[in-house]
């Protein structure tokens, strides 16, 4: 593969979390929030992005997010579980997506807010359609995600770099 193909990546966020007596990292899924993530599931495999690898926080809430969003896929990607993505700035997801081998054309990242939603826009240099438009209005809610595309390699990653090519948030 060429490093000057299309690369695609999703940034996904976690669904509604529950508010028990547990630490932030161990809050699991509202029943909200397991319903939201089957239905973002199967908006991402109605996109029909053949994800090759997906990198997931550590926290409670994205595994769970990923684990029914997952299940409506028609191949599962090969899953990193990545501490770094809890609680991470934009620029350190930048820092993680960086490191991702070139073999790898569409990837899609689970985290939380507000770095995921950062680092949409600190990407996104141009939209398409109103994707934008959309995801300014909306924010980026639980178990919302954006896509982007870029052309390089994943080490060339940075601000302004993409293309955010579509948003969806379970109450679009």
């Amino acid at each position: 593969m060429s490093v000057a193909e299309l690369r695609r990546i999703v940034l996904f966020r976690h669904a509604k979390a529950d508010w028990p007596q547990v630490t932030d990292h161990e809050r699991p899924l509202a029943e909200r929030g397991r319903l939201d993530a089957a239905a973002a599931g199967r908006r991402l495999a109605d996109t029909g992005i053949p994800f090759d690898l997906a990198l997931c926080s550590t926290a409670t809430r994205t595994r769970e997010t990923w684990k029914l969003a997952v299940h409506e896929f028609p191949q599962r990607p090969k899953t990193v579980y990545e501490e770094r993505i809890y609680e991470a700035s934009p620029g350190e997801l930048i820092a993680l997506l960086n490191e991702t081998p070139d073999d790898a054309q569409n990837v899609i990242l689970i985290g939380h807010n507000p770095g995921v939603h950062g680092l949409a826009d600190i990407l996104a240099g141009s939209g398409e359609g109103d994707a934008r438009e959309r995801m300014n209005r909306r924010g980026f809610p639980a178990a919302g995600f954006a896509v982007l595309s870029f052309d390089g390699s994943w080490k060339g990653l940075e601000p302004a770099a993409a293309t955010l090519v579509d948003y969806w948030a379970p109450t679009e």
